[in-house]
């Protein structure tokens, strides 16, 4: 019988495909696309993200390079290195690694100037994003490729993993009124694309400044399928941000980041951001009850209790910093029929509906996060999940076509 079950063994792992291994766009560049950068000077946009399968970080590899020059480096949130806490403002420095400038497009600028572009031929974008939309990576990206467009300068996108797959698309779409740097376009919530994707989608729907067009090419991964989720990829998880802790974290972070609009602890300065929500006021094991009867899907609410404390490099000042916090933990018992949004929506919801005198909402925080003032107005009048998410079902629709035209991944 064992050698029955041995030679049924062998010949399934002999039928078996082997599983091509994924290569970023960051690979790819120099591995078939090095034209975009023989010859080159090269302005890069980047942070400790952009890392080749080889181990190096990409400017490191773009300095090396013997064909190009690597003249400047531009920082987003965190800065180029990633060790900056969340909303900190980030100083023009120079790198230690490398030696070059590097200017900060967080803080006092967002967007660069002529001078900080002068001597710089192509500018190159590679940054792990996590999926949503306002999430400041891509923003920074849109912004850089409204000044390539003004100063005609080639832009290239490196390829990366939508870390919650490309098929997840969440949420209402973003309306004009509310366009700042968390929501810099108009797309839903969770967006199902890539960072390469996102900016096709940008440069040919007018979205650009003045509805210019950006000299832009996009180095696709190779091997990368569209249902993968991040850990599927075999890629190391190395986090976008500092409180973007894990693949779990940015599940659930479309959805939860809601709750930074509101006088509730979203995690921050615990081990668990976005997965732990509560407050001084909130009795959690009401609040877990209440929202396990909502019957979400893929998730379970656990009754527990934090202490918000500021960390070194991660945290700064959280919410309720150094008090005792009651609330619930978003287990996530099932991703693949999580849907992020609508689990965040029913936080807020039953908080409101459960703490009507202690909830406070930053009504235009909250409302740039959500990309549209409907939400918070229909939790104060206390309508129904299903009554919000149907506000923005037909406008899902029409992005789903204006998406499908600029997908380049159709697996």
């Amino acid at each position: 019988m064992q050698k029955i079950f041995f030679l049924l063994l062998c010949l399934s792992l002999l039928d078996a495909k082997p599983i091509k291994k994924l290569k970023v766009g960051a690979d790819m560049l120099f591995e078939s696309r090095t034209e975009l950068i023989k010859g080159k000077r090269i302005g890069l946009i980047t942070n400790h993200t952009a890392i080749l399968s080889n181990g190096k970080h990409l400017a490191d590899a773009l300095n090396e390079f013997g064909d190009t020059k690597l003249v400047v480096l531009f920082g987003p949130e965190h800065g180029v290195r990633g060790d900056a806490p969340d909303g900190r403002t980030i100083h023009d420095t120079t790198d230690e690694k490398t030696g070059l400038p590097v200017i900060s497009l967080y803080g006092k600028i967002n967007k660069p100037t002529p001078e900080m572009l002068k001597g710089v031929d192509v500018l190159i974008y590679d940054i792990q994003d996590v999926g949503a939309r306002f999430y400041t990576y891509i923003s920074t990206m849109f912004i850089c490729m409204e000044v390539a467009a003004e100063n005609n300068i080639h832009f290239v996108v490196l390829d990366r993993p939508n870390p919650v797959t490309g098929t997840n698309v969440e949420g209402p779409i973003r309306v004009d009124s509310l366009k700042t740097f968390v929501g810099w376009v108009p797309i839903p919530i969770m967006h199902g694309m890539t960072v390469g994707e996102l900016a096709v989608m940008a440069n040919t729907s007018g979205w650009l400044k003045d509805r210019k067009l950006a000299k832009l090419s996009v180095v696709k991964m190779e091997n990368w399928k569209r249902k993968q989720w991040y850990d599927e990829t075999k890629l190391k998880w190395i986090k976008p941000s500092p409180n973007m802790s894990s693949l779990q974290t940015a599940t659930i972070y479309p959805g939860m980041c809601l709750v930074e609009g509101i006088n509730v602890s979203e995690g921050r300065g615990t081990e668990k951001p976005f997965e732990y929500i509560g407050a001084p006021w909130i009795n959690g094991k009401a609040l877990a009850k209440k929202l396990n009867n909502a019957q979400l899907h893929g998730v379970k609410f656990e009754a527990i209790e934090f202490t918000p404390r500021e960390i070194p490099s991660v945290t700064s000042n959280p919410k309720y910093k150094d008090q005792l916090c009651s609330g619930v933990y978003v287990k996530i018992v099932n991703r693949k029929i999580i849907n992020s949004v609508r689990i965040g929506l029913a936080v807020v919801s039953e908080i409101h509906t459960l703490y009507k005198d202690s909830l406070v909402f930053r009504e235009r925080g909250f409302d740039r996060l959500a990309g549209t003032p409907v939400i918070r107005e229909m939790i104060l009048q206390e309508k129904s999940i299903n009554e919000i998410e149907a506000t923005w079902k037909d406008e899902l629709k029409e992005f789903m076509k204006q998406r499908k035209r600029v997908l380049l991944y159709l697996e």
